[in-house]
């Protein structure tokens, strides 16, 4: 037998292989949703991933138009949402909305897609690497890196590391989108040739200066202090090292003139290489205008035109958990996650900007999925909320909660068994 003939046998019996593993994984599926169990979005990924990793390499394969990742400490479901508002009219995805994005769940989205052409998903900061090589990505959006989980990824220079030795083994045609604003993930595009960073430049929104909890303070070259002329969140900013003289990058994409409107949302004017949009996002705070810049981009490396880009944004609805509101009788609830320092502290300070409401609750846990060490919320600026007091919430105000990751299922679970909102599976 030739080689070729070898080949194409070999290439059958995988196939042929990957067609029994996504039978029997989408009856998993299938049983697991019909006895009730939220499994369902990843169990079926597990079932595959155990039974042949490889099969992830297929299923990547065979999306027409490739695959786009997204990954980030802060934001990373709420820019692959934003980033399919402006894609789903134009293209069919594969994209885990449900925010299940280790390995496992990644898989399950493949499988339970039978039509996509573009895999758009949002990938765990610790799996980049590993799903990055198995399903060889034809844009990678880096939004930020800060502390979080530290028990599970260890100190920020451990993931830049992983994250930068995976970039270095992507594609030339592969295109990078990078938030030039964070320092660490701005030199990962060092040298590339296909880069998009993006970055916010207005003064008048930054803060007075940087928090006590800021990370990435000191220049990646030769260690010495960054000046920031504008701090946005967290160390994300305008900086410079007075040592050597690095600094941050030019910016290709760029939001200015930027007008908060309370907790209703915040317009800003969209600058692209093509030309400048203004947009008005209907979600509040300066971290969801990072967001947007890095789903703008994303799309803009997949030639989306910008009047596309920007109503998409526009079309844009919160994902769960993130910002996410919903009427219980003839109250509302908000409900807006918290995971570490740099996400708590913007959405206090979000909160401040438009309105601190009258009651919340601030529920933490320390599960797997939240982290075991919780020691980050020492460095979470409580103080603005509690000088408002807790009183009972009257007809017609705002419940805010502001849940780590696994209280969020919890209280969203609870609100779904009364009816007052869908379980995020169905969303």
């Amino acid at each position: 037998m030739s080689e070729r003939a070898g080949d194409v046998g070999t290439l059958g019996r995988m196939s042929a292989r990957l067609a029994l593993e996504t039978s029997a994984a989408r009856l998993v599926g299938r049983l697991s949703r019909a006895a009730g169990r939220g499994g369902g979005t990843t169990l079926p990924g597990k079932l595959v991933w155990k039974l042949d990793p490889g099969a992830l390499d297929q299923l990547a394969g065979r999306l027409t138009q490739g695959v786009a990742l997204v990954s980030a400490t802060n934001g990373k479901t709420t820019t692959t949402a934003m980033a399919a508002s402006i894609l789903s009219p134009t293209r069919n995805l594969a994209w885990n909305h449900s925010g299940a994005n280790l390995a496992s769940g990644v898989a399950s989205t493949m499988l339970s897609v039978r039509d996509a052409e573009l895999g758009l998903l949002e990938v765990d900061e610790f799996a980049l690497p590993e799903i990055m090589r198995r399903t060889r990505p034809r844009v990678v959006c880096l939004g930020n890196l800060f502390r979080d989980q530290l028990d599970r990824y260890g100190e920020l220079e451990h993931i830049a590391e992983r994250w930068r030795t995976a970039v270095s083994a992507l594609p030339a045609d592969a295109a990078l989108v990078a938030n030039a604003d964070d320092p660490l993930v701005a030199a990962l595009a060092d040298g590339r040739a296909h880069v998009l960073r993006f970055g916010i430049d207005d003064p008048a929104r930054a803060r007075g200066g940087l928090q006590h909890a800021s990370d990435s303070k000191y220049c990646v070259r030769c260690g010495a202090p960054y000046v920031f002329d504008a701090a946005y969140v967290g160390h994300l900013g305008a900086y410079r090292c007075e040592s050597c003289g690095h600094a941050r990058p030019e910016l290709d994409v760029a939001a200015r003139e930027i007008d908060p409107d309370g907790l209703d949302g915040v317009s800003f004017s969209l600058d692209a290489p093509a030309g400048t949009a203004r947009v008005r996002l209907p979600v509040p705070g300066l971290y969801n205008v990072y967001n947007a810049l890095a789903a703008a981009s994303l799309a803009f490396a997949l030639g989306v035109e910008l009047g596309d880009v920007a109503a998409g944004l526009e079309r844009f609805r919160a994902a769960f958990g993130r910002f996410e509101r919903f009427t219980a009788g003839d109250r509302n609830v908000l409900l807006l996650l918290i995971k570490n320092p740099a996400g708590a502290n913007e959405a206090i300070s979000t909160l401040e900007d438009g309105g601190v409401p009258p009651t919340l609750v601030i529920a933490l846990n320390d599960e797997i999925a939240d982290g075991r060490d919780v020691s980050w919320i020492w460095d979470v600026d409580f103080e603005p909320l509690l000088e408002r007091g807790l009183e009972l919430t009257e007809p017609g105000a705002e419940l805010a909660i502001l849940p780590t990751y696994t209280a969020m299922l919890r209280l969203r679970a609870i609100a779904t068994q009364r009816g007052l909102t869908r379980p995020y599976w169905e969303s």
